[in-house]
């Protein structure tokens, strides 16, 4: 049996999620959303540099929800404020079909209120279930960090640190609207949840305690945010345009969950247009530090093969296998909103 799969958007990720499902045995195409009128019409082989498949690509939202699939692959590139693709998940899942998410949707049950209430309804509508999967969020917190608590008799604290050079990411849309970069940091304040990134990150990242709190047994009193936007040393040109020397050249996202009136579980992510303002040098992706007794401490890094020379990073192929070996454990499941389990090994064919 394979499963049938739609791709929901072919940015960076959703591309080598659309690859992934392409060249699986266990997997079928059956439909391709995409929002770049350049992609309408082409078939989704052609978008992954692949065979042709025969699904072509559509922006008709109906169209999508009248296929008959067992899951969507939902890629759809992170906007602010969190929350603003809420009507396409709630649609996918009434009409019939699993959504797995590679940005947000940890823990909507961290929020009381309509919206959980909605993605609970549209669930139970369907018959369907909604899940995050990715990199971070998804893998590195909620899985890792979690896990490796396994050795504690007693925790004191968790942090995990990201380091991501952003240089390479090519949309200028993205880079400076949703990211924040290039701005003045004189005119920004990164705490006011106001702000366009933060608006769009806290959400995400709030949810990710609260899935490792769920996970830890843990009652959150509330997650506090203390992020800083630090500028630009010189001019930077980067591939997604130039960066005035002064403009906001990293950004070290850090929230902060607090658990009996003491931060228990710390998020930190750096990223960052030049490495001027790395704690360390030569950062690796995840530093995990689980502060106990005894205490862990991980460093984690994703290389492709040896050989292997095309233009997909490691991290993307990481996204799309996690997406994946994801796709059987969302299938299965019962409806509902569900928070990601601590393990989600590879599978084999998956059959």
């Amino acid at each position: 049996m394979a499963y049938r799969v739609i791709q929901w958007a072919t940015g960076a990720m959703g591309k080598s999620c659309l690859r992934a499902v392409i060249d699986h045995p266990a997997m079928e195409l059956v439909g391709l959303y995409v929002y770049g009128d350049d992609k309408v019409g082409r078939d989704a082989g052609d978008i992954a540099r692949r065979a042709p498949t025969g699904v072509i690509a559509t922006r008709d939202v109906a169209e999508i929800l009248a296929l008959d699939a067992d899951v969507v692959i939902h890629a759809a590139r992170l906007a602010p404020p969190y929350g603003s693709h809420d009507a396409d998940i709630l649609a996918l899942l009434a009409s019939g079909k699993n959504v797995i998410s590679i940005n947000g949707y940890s823990r909507p049950q961290h929020w009381e209120g309509e919206r959980l209430a909605a993605l609970q309804a549209a669930c139970e509508s369907g018959g369907t279930s909604l899940m995050a999967a990715g990199l971070n969020p998804g893998f590195a917190a909620e899985q890792i960090a979690v896990v490796a608590s396994g050795v504690c008799q007693a925790l004191d604290h968790i942090e995990i640190v990201e380091s991501v050079d952003c240089r390479a990411v090519r949309n200028p849309d993205y880079v400076f609207r949703v990211l924040g970069f290039g701005s003045d940091p004189a005119k920004v304040d990164p705490n006011d949840p106001s702000w366009g990134p933060a608006s769009s990150l806290n959400g995400m990242y709030i949810e990710v305690l609260s899935a490792m709190a769920e996970h830890l047994n843990l009652a959150i009193d509330r997650i506090e945010t203390d992020h800083i936007v630090l500028p630009a040393t010189e001019e930077l040109h980067v591939a997604a345009g130039a960066i005035a020397e002064g403009g906001v050249s990293h950004v070290n996202w850090r929230w902060r969950a607090v658990v009996d009136g003491t931060p228990k579980l710390t998020m930190s992510i750096h990223w960052y247009m030049e490495p001027a303002h790395l704690p360390d040098p030569d950062p690796p992706l995840w530093r995990v530090h689980v502060a106990g007794q005894p205490g862990v401490k991980i460093s984690v890094d994703l290389a492709k093969r040896a050989g292997d020379t095309t233009p997909t990073s490691a991290e993307q192929l990481g996204v799309a296998g996690l997406v994946l070996n994801t796709i059987p454990i969302v299938c299965a499941a019962a409806p509902g909103v569900m928070t990601r389990p601590l393990a989600t090994p590879f599978r084999g064919d998956l059959r």
